[in-house]
């Protein structure tokens, strides 16, 4: 099973650029992440200023440039990971977290056509 974590990050505070031993151990954490197969894909989200917002209502669509000064949670930095189970995707928060600091990481299944209900073509 797929699952995609992400952690939150607050543009109103700015954040010290990373120390070297965490650049070291995060570097450690992703390169096992790769080694073992696990890791499909990370990175960092960009600024809301150089992001948009597209809304529809009906046959419209409403297209708002960033930043976007209402957002109170935004994604920081995001992995996709492929793992046996939920359990396992607890542990490798964790293990985040450990290295990462304080703060908070969410994790959501990603479902794919494997895990379509075979029941269900038409």
């Amino acid at each position: 099973m797929r699952y995609f974590f992400y952690t939150f990050g607050d543009e109103s505070v700015p954040t010290p650029p990373p120390t070297p031993e965490l650049m070291e151990e995060m570097g450690k954490f992703m390169a096992e992440a790769v080694a073992n197969g696990s890791m499909v894909a990370t990175g960092g989200m960009g600024p809301t200023a150089m992001g948009a917002k597209v809304r529809r209502q009906g046959d419209e669509y409403t297209v708002t440039d960033g930043p976007f000064a209402e957002a109170k949670e935004l994604i920081g930095g995001w992995a996709l990971m492929d793992l046996p189970d939920h359990d396992a995707a607890v542990e490798i928060a964790k293990r985040f977290l450990a290295i990462a600091g304080e703060g908070e990481s969410r994790f959501r299944p990603v479902f794919g056509p494997e895990d379509a209900d075979p029941t269900l073509d038409a």
